[in-house]
C-alpha cells in the first residue's frame, strides 16, 4: 500500500444501517485519535449530499505532531456519499481551499448482523504546488485510522 493511501479495516458485529448512523453524522464519527483531537461543530447536520459541508474543531496538542500547531478550525466538504455504503469527504470548503486529501469510510455488509468497516485518508490528489510548499505535511498514520474503526466499534457497540 502507498504511503499515498492509508486504511485500516475491521468487521464489526453490527448491521451497516447502524454503523451508517454514526459515521454519517459528524458528531458521531469525527474522533480520530481517542485524545478528542477533532469534535464536530455543535450544529453539524448528518450527511446526506454530495457538496454539503460540516466544521470541525481540531486540537493537534495531544497528538505533537507538527510543532507549534495546536487549536484550530476547519471546514470539511462532502466529496462522495453511498447511503449505508459510503461517505468521503476533503479538508476545505467555500471560504478555504481543498488540501487536496480525503477521509473516508467503507461498509460491506457480510451479513444482516455484520459488517466490514474501512476508514481512510487518501492524498493521491493533492496538488504539486501543496506538495512543494509543505514537503513535510504529514501522512496520516495507520495507527490513528485504526483507532478510529475501534471508536467506532465502541460507538456501536455501546449504543
Amino acid at each position: 500500500m502507498s504511503d499515498q493511501r492509508v486504511s485500516a479495516s475491521r468487521r464489526i458485529a453490527s448491521p451497516a444501517a447502524a454503523i451508517w448512523a454514526i459515521v454519517s453524522d459528524p458528531e458521531g464519527h469525527v474522533r480520530i485519535d481517542g485524545s478528542g483531537m477533532l469534535d464536530a461543530a455543535a450544529d453539524a447536520q448528518v450527511i446526506t449530499e454530495v457538496g454539503q459541508t460540516f466544521d470541525m474543531h481540531m486540537d493537534r496538542t495531544p497528538l505533537g505532531d507538527i510543532p507549534g500547531l495546536t487549536k484550530y478550525s476547519v471546514r470539511n466538504t462532502v466529496t462522495q456519499v453511498v447511503p449505508e455504503r459510503l461517505v468521503e469527504w476533503t479538508i476545505g470548503g467555500i471560504d478555504q481551499p481543498p488540501l487536496g486529501h480525503v477521509y473516508g469510510w467503507v461498509l460491506e455488509p457480510v451479513d444482516d448482523a455484520t459488517t466490514d468497516v474501512t476508514n481512510y485518508c487518501d492524498w493521491t490528489n493533492i496538488t504539486p504546488e501543496l506538495r512543494e510548499r509543505r514537503p513535510d505535511w504529514p501522512i496520516v498514520p495507520v495507527s490513528m485510522l485504526e483507532e478510529s474503526v475501534g471508536a467506532l466499534e465502541r460507538l456501536v457497540t455501546d449504543r
